[in-house]
């Protein structure tokens, strides 16, 4: 067998124009026998991978500067090239962006331009996006759909996309410029990639670019309701969007309704492309707005909603781990008996992972990685046994239950960059690790010697959450700081609860949430009063949805935005309004 790189679509040069006019043809047992052999041989596919980035990239400016001289095997490129944060290659993208050609990171130049949802630093960062980072995300998107495809069979319909394009601009060099999931549903690669996957989107394109999110997101509903007996799938890129949007069709599914009896779209929507697009779906159809009215009058505190309005959906399908798991408790109440699908694993530098066992819950989920997208090197956070800093190892290196932070060598102009993910080794596929997605290494509440992660936030909140559910009551969202000012300092927890809850109740939850972090040097602080009590805030409905508006404003797609878990002091807008709207405070009596 021929185990080369080549054999594997190695992201080898091809003109993207004729790409977007070949006919695309899709068979998933195909898919899964490329995807099986190739991760047969993952150590080696790697090799190749890498061998095939440094021969296109090799004369870069970046790459020559660490003396490769042409070298390309594994060892030499550790031994050269250090790893790297944004931080220490910001200075190379800045250029790019600001309209230098030359070869700097990678061997062609490149057009367009990710930007991050900038949920992590309070601010977007800008990342590279080329041909090669399509056709992995394509390559994802169809390893993906045909090992789901195997156990939840679709046929030919559609999937209501709850998506969203944010603004593209140009950059002063000239050079396009949207976030990362803009970019992707921006090429004709991914519409022709969605009909081959008999995933067409339900919605037109009119309305997942249109310029205002809250008047697209009505239309997407709309758009699903009146073809509700075609919809198969909901997805979105992240749990978020889907539950945002089905607690909006809370408020707004009378106003649906009317639209559907009388044929005539809501006057909120005042962007005339969109009015354009949507007079063509929109007739007067009182059967079905009647239908659709008697069904949510039926429902039980909107419990099962999703399958109630489209009928035939198979599954629902979007990011569902680290810090969308919160989420999920809401998304399960909306979807009844519907199974929950968790997405692959990417980012805005790219994708690691492909999850190839869609059966297991998204708690549970796990991601295979694709040899030949990148070349993959894993921190192990345990120490050597001698007390050194141990040093990264490739992938067919890394053993199961050891926790690692991964690190991308791209297509698209990254060598050695920390993505700040901590992943745990669960098992291999083949010769391929699958990945448990942890946490982001840099998202710590730590003041003394304390060290609590994303995950440990989350922990802490589920289980002060369950003193509310006794109320029947929810944390609609939530956040934390750290409060500096006081001495000593404290966790700020900010939640936006469903309802009224009696100061008794949030009182015994602030307590809960102090007892929940279990990291040894937090208690111990907290014991001797190294660390001072920590503070529930509870803010006004809606506070959250402000965030969203802000990030937005930033150039964030709707479809890209997760919810900072924690604001850091130079996270300044955020900060303020969540301040503002504060309308309760509490303080823990637990130590």
């Amino acid at each position: 067998m021929d185990l080369s790189a080549e054999s594997f679509g190695v992201a080898p040069r091809r003109n993207m124009g004729m790409l977007e006019e070949m006919p695309l043809s899709l068979d998933p047992e195909d898919v899964i026998a490329e995807f099986e052999a190739m991760t047969r041989d993952a150590g080696r596919v790697q090799i190749e991978t890498l061998k095939k980035i440094l021969e296109e990239n090799g004369r870069t400016e970046y790459l020559q500067r660490w003396g490769l001289d042409g070298r390309t095997d594994p060892e030499s490129y550790k031994s050269c090239v250090p790893l790297v944060t944004h931080e220490d290659l910001e200075p190379y993208i800045n250029r790019i962006v600001d309209g230098d050609d030359s070869s700097i990171l990678t061997g062609n130049p490149i057009t367009t331009i990710s930007l991050s949802s900038g949920t992590t630093r309070g601010m977007p960062k800008f990342v590279p996006f080329n041909d090669e980072l399509m056709e992995s995300t394509m390559q994802i998107y169809k390893t993906s759909y045909s090992f789901r495809n195997r156990e939840f069979p679709i046929g030919n319909g559609k999937c209501l996309q709850l998506i969203y394009g944010s603004r593209q601009f140009k950059t002063k060099g000239g050079l396009a410029a949207g976030t990362a999931t803009t970019n992707v549903y921006r090429n004709p690669l991914f519409k022709r990639t969605m009909k081959a996957m008999q995933s067409p989107c339900c919605s037109p394109e009119e309305v997942i670019f249109g310029p205002d999110f809250h008047q697209s997101l009505y239309c997407h509903l709309l758009c699903g309701l009146i073809q509700r007996e075609e919809v198969q799938v909901i997805s979105s890129t992240f749990a978020h969007s889907i539950v945002h949007a089905f607690r909006t069709f809370e408020q707004d599914w009378e106003e649906l309704c009317t639209d559907i009896r009388e044929g005539v779209l809501s006057s909120r929507i005042s962007v005339p492309s969109v009015r354009t697009a949507m007079s063509k779906l929109l007739k007067p159809n009182p059967e079905l707005a009647d239908l659709i009215y008697n069904k949510c009058q039926g429902l039980s505190n909107w419990y099962g909603l999703i399958p109630e309005l489209f009928p035939k959906t198979r599954y629902i399908y979007g990011i569902m781990t680290g810090s969308m798991e919160p989420y999920l408790k809401k998304l399960r109440h909306y979807a009844g008996e519907l199974p929950l699908l968790s997405a692959d694993y990417g980012s805005s530098e790219g994708w690691i992972g492909v999850n190839v066992n869609p059966k297991l819950p998204p708690e549970m989920a796990t991601f295979a990685v694709l040899p030949n997208i990148g070349y993959f090197e894993f921190f192990p956070l345990r120490q050597s046994l001698d007390g050194l800093e141990a040093k990264p190892v490739g992938l067919a290196e890394v053993k199961a239950g050891e926790e690692y932070e991964v690190i991308v060598t791209s297509f698209a102009g990254l060598y050695r960059y920390r993505l700040g993910d901590v992943v745990k080794v669960k098992g291999f596929h083949n010769s391929t690790p699958e990945l448990q997605f942890i946490c982001r290494r840099n998202l710590l509440l730590t003041i003394n010697i304390d060290k609590n992660t994303e995950k440990d936030l989350q922990l802490a909140v589920e289980g002060a959450a369950k003193v509310l559910a006794e109320n029947k009551l929810e944390v609609v969202d939530f956040t934390s700081r750290i409060d500096s000012s006081t001495e000593p300092g404290h966790y700020v927890i900010f939640w936006e609860i469903s309802g009224e809850a009696s100061d008794e109740v949030l009182e015994e939850c602030c307590n809960c949430l102090d007892e929940s972090f279990l990291d040894a040097g937090y208690i111990s602080s907290r014991k001797v009063k190294a660390i001072g009590a920590l503070e529930l805030r509870i803010v006004k409905r809606g506070t959250f949805h402000k965030i969203l508006d802000h990030y937005v404003g930033l150039g964030a797609a709707v479809s890209q935005f997760k919810t900072p878990r924690c604001v850091g002091p130079t996270n300044n807008k955020v900060l303020q309004i969540l301040c503002n709207n504060v309308v309760k405070s509490y303080s823990s009596t637990a130590f």
